[in-house]
């Protein structure tokens, strides 16, 4: 009796898992994770920080904690952004050029948000 669950199709082409979806998964709730926590201790810090006016929003940013929190929270939003289109588009997309070019510019805009907001987190931080 074969045990394997592959049709023979499957078999002789010889296609199967990629191995990369618990990595994948494992990432996704990793960013999650982060998000749960630093979300809400940014909507709060920020309201607090509003009242302020941008003078006060400066020297909020400007403390170690707040703008290494900052950036941490860019990472793990970004990231986690990148990982959820990257599903989309795997999984919606089925021109093979048109989903590389795709994934690409997904992991471009990705490093490139997160780029722009960690400079200018750093930015504030450094330059005051």
């Amino acid at each position: 009796m074969n045990s394997s669950y592959r049709t023979p199709l499957a078999r002789a082409r010889g296609l199967g898992s990629a191995k990369e979806g618990v990595g994948h998964f494992i990432q996704q709730r990793v960013t999650a994770i982060a998000l749960v926590i630093l979300v809400p201790w940014f909507v709060v810090s920020a309201a607090l920080a509003v009242p302020a006016g941008y003078d006060g929003a400066v020297e909020w940013m400007a403390k170690p904690w707040n703008a290494i929190a900052l950036i941490l929270l860019a990472a793990a939003a970004f990231f986690h952004m990148r990982l959820g289109m990257q599903v989309v588009i795997e999984d919606y997309i089925h021109k093979h050029g048109m989903k590389q070019a795709l994934l690409i510019l997904n992991a471009f805009v990705a490093i490139s948000l997160f780029a722009a907001t960690a400079m200018s987190v750093l930015k504030v931080w450094i330059g005051s």
